[in-house]
């Protein structure tokens, strides 16, 4: 018997009846040899820490642009505490942690440059929109590795997919995907509202505070307490319904305050215009997009607006920055 298939028994022994299997896995897009030391989900996580659309998030916006500080969240920050939160509960409701943290981990890959800015600039470029989820799956499958993909497994796929709030993701471990990044961006938004010198916490309604507390560490505490405590032996991944209640309440308070606050969205402007200007001049100049995204037209039959996109919405903030700066500012004559 193989590590692997050490592994695989000690899931059937372990986890919970409600938990997906490595062993029930709908397979991959395309049939590979199985690792001899690791099932199917560790190595999909493997896959994702390793790709290039991961190491990209770093440098890209989670909720504030450029902001002056080296302790406010970037794209890969927020993932992390999102599989973070997958993991504390998976583990809790003995699910399958591994195919939860390969789904968190993967869930933003396909985010462009200045957050949600950069998705509703090429949203409204692309004759067929552009979403960040779906983003996200086309990155693992296709743009990743010069053009041949990640080949991950269904579930994972599934769970990076339907991660907001349009559809369900067909495991539990996607499920609780879907709600810990909820948990967690309307956390670490707060969090960073409040240094950010937005928010005071005596700012949050009371009637939100007397159900899920006073403190951002309280609120994330009683999130997952109650996520596990509702969800205990059943086939569905569920709240409460008055801390469901609290939760949307809570990102209402959070859009009215943060996310459209003039304040903190005062840059946004500008960065969709530079969003908007680097697609046009890549359009006009398809010739200067790297091949391996190029040939994805003759592979897959995809139009040129959606190769702009795959280009531009890869990019890093700092990156599109640079090329805007490249492109459109004059430089200085030395003669």
């Amino acid at each position: 018997m193989t590590i692997r298939e050490t592994l695989e028994q000690r899931e059937k022994d372990l986890l919970s009846k409600y938990a997906c299997l490595s062993t029930q896995s709908r397979g991959r897009q395309r049939d590979e040899e199985q690792c001899d030391i690791r099932p199917v989900f560790q190595r999909d996580r493997d896959r994702i820490i390793h790709s290039k659309a991961f190491r990209r998030l770093k440098d890209k916006t989670q909720v504030f642009l450029s902001p002056e500080g080296d302790h406010y969240r970037t794209r890969l920050t927020h993932t992390l505490e999102v599989a973070q939160n997958a993991r504390t509960i998976a583990k809790a409701l003995g699910l399958n942690e591994e195919l939860a943290e390969a789904i968190a981990l993967g869930h933003d890959l396909g985010h462009t440059p200045f957050g949600h800015a950069g998705e509703r600039a090429l949203n409204k470029l692309n004759p067929n929109g552009f979403i960040h989820s779906e983003q996200s799956v086309r990155t693992v499958d296709f743009l990743e590795k010069d053009g041949r993909g990640l080949n991950l497994t269904y579930e994972v796929r599934d769970g990076i997919l339907n991660h907001q709030t349009t559809n369900m993701p067909m495991t539990l471990e996607g499920k609780i995907v879907r709600l810990s990044d909820k948990i967690a961006y309307i956390h670490h938004d707060m969090d960073d509202a409040i240094r950010g010198n937005l928010l005071n916490e005596e700012d949050v309604p009371r009637r939100i505070g007397e159900i899920i507390g006073y403190s951002t560490r309280d609120r994330l505490n009683h999130f997952i307490h109650d996520i596990v405590i509702e969800s205990t032996d059943k086939n569905d991944i569920c709240m409460s319904k008055e801390v469901d209640w609290a939760m949307k309440e809570l990102r209402t308070f959070m859009f009215e305050a943060v996310y459209m606050s003039p304040i903190a969205k005062c840059e946004e402007i500008k960065a969709e215009a530079l969003i908007e200007s680097l697609y046009h001049y890549y359009y006009e100049h398809f010739e200067l997009i790297p091949y391996e995204m190029l040939r994805l037209m003759e592979q897959q039959g995809d139009f040129k607006e959606q190769i702009v996109c795959d280009y531009v919405g890869a990019m890093t903030d700092r990156f599109a920055i640079a090329k805007y700066e490249e492109i459109f500012i004059p430089k200085t004559w030395h003669g």
